[in-house]
C-alpha cells in the first residue's frame, strides 16, 4: 500500500507539472494538440475538443504537445495562436509554468498541513534521514530512510535546523574517522558506527538529512505563525535541493550516486509513508521541489533547456535553425530515456527483495 501511495503521489506531481504548461498555454489562447503522462505508445487515449489526452507506456515524465511540432498539422503556419508565433515572453511563461506549478504545489501542501493539522508544538529532537545513497557509508552502516538520529558520539543533537547543522559539521570534520550514532527507528533505539568517506578533504556519508518535525501538532488560526513556519520549511527544502544539484555538477565524481531513478524515488516514498501523513507530506513537497529544480537545469528536453534556447533567440533576434533544434531535442530525449533506463535497472537490482531472490 505504501508503494502504491508513493506511485500515486509521483504520478500526481508529474500531472501537476504538465498541467502548468497546459493551462499557461490555453490561458493565453495558444493552440495545444496533446497532453500526455509518460512517453512511448499510448495505453489510453482520448481526444476532446481537438486535444489528445493520453497515458503512455513509459512512466518517465510527461509532455504537452503543440501543432507547431506536427508536420501533418492542417493549421496554417502563420496562425497567430501557434506557440512559435507568440512573443518571447508569452512562450517563456508556458515553458516556466511547469516549474512554477511544482513549487506552488510544494508550498500549498506544506501550508495545508499547517493550516489543517496545526503547527508542531516544538521541533522534535534529532535529525531525520530522508534519503540514503547506494553503496555509500550511510548504507554500509545500516542507516535507513526514516531513522531519526538523536546523538553523535554521545552528544545530543538537539532540535531544529541547529541539529542538522551540528550533525553535518561533525561529519565534514571527521573524514575516515569512526563516529557513533544513536537513532530512533520505529519504536526501538539503534546504534550505528559510521566512517565518513573523504571527499576533497571533507567527510561525507551519502545521506540526505532533514530537521525532524514533531508529530504532535497544535491547531492554530494564527496566520502569521503558519506562514512563517511554511516559508521556513519551504525555503529549507528548496535551498538544500539546489545545493544538492550544485554539488552534483561541481563534485560529480563524489556525488553521482545521488542520482535516483523512478524505482528508488518510489522506494523512498514508500519508506517515508510508513512514518504517517507527515512523512507523506514531506515526500510530496520534497519530490515536487526536486522536479522543479531538475526541470530548471539548462539541459536538452528539460524546461531549462527550452528556456535557454528562447533566451538565445531573444539575444540573436531569430531562433536556431529548426533542424538543429530537433537534433538537440532528440539527443536530449535519447540521453534522458537512456539515463532513466539505467537508473531503473540499477535501483531495481539494489532493492532488498530483488537481492533476496538472487541470493537464494
Amino acid at each position: 500500500m505504501n508503494v502504491l501511495t508513493a506511485l500515486i503521489v509521483l504520478g500526481f506531481l508529474i500531472l501537476i507539472h504538465e498541467a502548468g504548461h497546459f493551462f499557461a498555454a490555453t490561458w493565453q489562447g495558444i493552440r495545444v494538440s496533446g497532453f500526455s503522462i509518460g512517453f512511448g505508445p499510448a495505453i489510453l487515449k482520448r481526444e476532446i475538443k481537438g486535444v489528445t489526452y493520453a497515458i503512455r507506456s513509459l512512466p518517465l515524465g510527461g509532455f504537452v504537445s503543440f501543432p507547431d511540432d506536427q508536420e501533418e498539422s492542417i493549421i496554417p503556419s502563420d496562425d497567430p495562436n501557434l506557440l512559435k508565433n507568440r512573443p518571447i515572453f508569452q512562450r517563456a511563461i508556458v515553458i516556466s509554468a511547469g516549474v512554477i506549478a511544482n513549487l506552488i504545489l510544494a508550498w500549498v501542501v506544506l501550508f495545508g498541513q499547517a493550516a489543517i493539522f496545526g503547527l508542531p508544538s516544538q521541533p522534535a529532537p534529532g535529525v531525520i534521514v530522508v534519503a540514503v545513497e547506494n553503496d555509500q557509508r550511510a548504507e554500509q552502516a545500516d542507516l535507513r530512510v526514516g531513522d531519526r538520529i538523536i546523538r553523535i558520539n554521545g552528544i545530543e543533537l538537539g532540535q531544529g535546523q541547529e541539529a542538522v547543522q551540528l550533525l553535518v559539521e561533525k561529519v565534514k570534520k571527521s573524514a575516515e574517522e569512526t563516529l557513533s550514532l544513536e537513532s530512533i527507528r520505529g519504536q526501538e533505539t539503534v546504534k550505528q558506527k559510521i566512517i565518513p568517506s573523504n571527499s576533497q578533504g571533507k567527510g561525507r556519508i551519502g545521506a540526505q538529512l532533514q530537521q525532524t518535525i514533531s508529530d504532535k501538532l497544535i491547531p492554530t488560526s494564527n496566520l502569521p505563525a503558519i506562514l512563517q513556519q511554511v516559508d521556513s520549511q519551504f525555503y529549507d527544502l528548496l535551498s538544500k535541493t539546489i545545493t544538492g544539484y550544485k554539488s552534483l555538477i561541481t563534485e560529480f565524481g563524489a556525488t553521482a550516486q545521488q542520482l535516483s531513478g523512478p524505482v528508488k524515488i518510489v522506494e523512498i516514498g514508500a519508506q517515508l509513508s510508513e512514518q504517517g501523513y507527515t512523512g507523506l507530506i514531506l515526500f510530496t513537497a520534497l519530490i515536487s521541489i526536486n522536479l522543479a529544480v531538475l526541470n530548471s537545469l539548462p539541459l536538452p528536453l528539460l524546461d531549462g533547456g527550452q528556456l535557454a534556447l528562447l533566451i538565445y533567440e531573444g539575444i540573436r533576434g531569430k531562433p536556431l535553425p529548426k533542424q538543429l533544434q530537433m537534433a538537440i531535442i532528440q539527443s536530449g530525449f535519447v540521453f534522458m530515456v537512456g539515463l532513466s533506463v539505467i537508473l531503473i535497472i540499477r535501483d531495481t537490482a539494489q532493492l532488498s527483495v530483488v537481492q533476496a531472490l538472487f541470493s537464494n
